[in-house]
């Protein structure tokens, strides 16, 4: 069975529905098959609507809710607008998260020696390598 080709302008036609009409039962089915084909498609039904998601904002909420206009006032009003940068007024990088040692890092950069002497062996494998090369570039 082919699929008829689709045709232009005025004499086009969909060609899928005879893909989907194909699938309804199964093309030399033993005995028993087409009944549990039957039974597989009703339990998973496929979307009628073309629709992927109902609306962007009933799923994540409005975004733009939150966003505080060019001349509106500031709702930190005290905080330099620098806070954060490693020049001008405020608190430095040292008020980022990520330039702030963790626990887990010092205890990381601890075994760091000898994980290296591990990673440097005869032998040793290329996960070794790279989980200390890995280390390095995070600490």
């Amino acid at each position: 069975m082919t699929t008829p080709v689709s045709g232009p302008g005025q004499f086009s036609q969909r060609t899928d529905k005879a893909v989907s009409n194909a699938n309804n039962t199964l093309p030399n089915a033993q005995y028993g098959e087409n009944a549990d084909y039957q039974d597989l498609k009703s339990a998973a039904p496929m979307a009628t609507s073309g629709q992927i998601a109902s609306n962007f904002n009933s799923l994540f909420g409005n975004p733009s809710a939150n966003v505080v206009g060019l001349n509106a006032d500031s709702n930190m009003p005290n905080v330099p607008v620098t806070d954060g940068a490693a020049l001008g007024a405020g608190q430095g990088t040292s008020a980022l998260s990520s330039t702030q040692a963790s626990q887990s890092n010092m205890v990381l950069q601890s075994y760091l020696p000898a994980l290296e002497f591990i990673a440097n062996q005869p032998g040793s494998s290329d996960a070794a390598r790279n989980l200390v090369r890995q280390l390095k570039s995070q600490l």
